[in-house]
């Protein structure tokens, strides 16, 4: 994937946390380290903002149409 080229401006001792990263070879350099962190925290939110979703479903009616869905299926399988 093509990528772009961004300033960005970080505290003194972020910048230590990430260049002791690359020290100790966890990244090859800065960029990955920071796009690594980047990358993990959207996953974070993103994976956040599916719970507070799921948080707002009433559990009484998902049962429901849960177990709709499944006498509609047992509707359809054969008896023995």
């Amino acid at each position: 994937m093509p990528k772009a080229k961004v300033a960005v401006t970080l505290d003194t001792l972020t910048l230590r946390r990430v260049d002791r990263l690359v020290r100790d070879d966890r990244y090859p350099n800065r960029s990955q380290a920071i796009e690594a962190a980047i990358d993990a925290q959207l996953d974070r939110l993103e994976h956040r903002r599916l719970i507070e979703e799921c948080a707002k479903l009433d559990p009484a009616e998902e049962r429901a149409l849960a177990e709709e869905g499944l006498a509609a299926d047992l509707a359809e399988w054969p008896e023995y």
